[in-house]
C-alpha cells in the first residue's frame, strides 16, 4: 500500500496563499545617489519592543543587495489610489522611479508621495528561508498620514481590492 504524495504543487500553493488578503507596500532605499525600490506584499509587524517589522524578498532580487548595502529602508504603505505605483515597482528592468514624486525620510530613504503611511527602518536581521530572504528592520521613524478618507491598497486572489466597496464588518 502506497501513501498519497505529500508534495505541494507550486501553483496550487500559490493559489491557496492568494486567499489571504494582504496590504501592498513599496520597500525603498537610497545608495550612491540612486533611489531603489520594489513592490512587496509580504510585510508585517514583528515586535513592539523594540519596534520591528519584516518583509520577504526573493533571493534573486536585483534591488535587495543594494538595500542591504545601504543598511536601511523605508516601508511605503500604499493607498488604494496607488495601483499604478504598485505595478510600476513590481516590474524588473524598467525605470521604476519615472514620474514618481518622493522626498527623503529622516534616514535618507525615499518616501513616495501619497502613501498612507511610511516607516523608516535600519536592517536588524536577515534570514534565509527557501527561495526568499526574511528581512527584519528596526523602525527608527514613522509618519501616520491624517487623510481620513484614504484606504489601503489590498491584494486578494490575484487582484487589487478596495475595502470601501464592501463596507465595515
Amino acid at each position: 500500500m502506497s501513501l498519497p504524495s505529500t508534495a505541494i504543487e507550486p501553483l496550487r500553493f500559490r493559489e491557496a496563499l492568494g486567499h489571504y488578503a494582504s496590504g501592498i507596500t513599496v520597500i525603498t532605499s537610497h545608495i550612491d545617489g540612486e533611489p531603489i525600490g520594489f513592490t512587496c506584499q509580504s510585510f508585517h509587524s514583528v515586535s513592539m519592543s523594540p519596534p520591528l517589522v519584516s518583509f520577504s524578498v526573493m533571493s534573486g532580487s536585483a534591488s535587495y543587495p543594494k538595500i542591504r548595502r545601504a543598511g536601511r529602508f523605508a516601508v511605503n504603505i500604499l493607498s488604494d489610489e496607488q495601483v499604478g505605483i504598485s505595478n510600476q515597482f513590481a516590474r524588473r528592468g524598467t525605470d521604476k522611479w519615472r514620474g514618481i514624486e518622493w522626498q527623503e525620510s529622516p534616514l535618507g530613504n525615499p518616501v513616495i508621495a501619497g502613501s498612507l503611511h511610511w516607516l523608516d527602518c535600519e536592517i536588524y536581521a536577515e534570514h534565509v528561508a527557501g527561495d526568499h530572504l526574511i528581512v527584519i528592520g528596526e523602525v527608527k521613524a514613522l509618519n501616520l498620514q491624517e487623510a481620513a478618507a484614504a484606504q489601503p491598497l489590498l491584494y486578494f486572489k490575484g487582484q487589487y481590492r478596495n475595502i470601501a466597496v464592501h463596507g465595515v464588518v
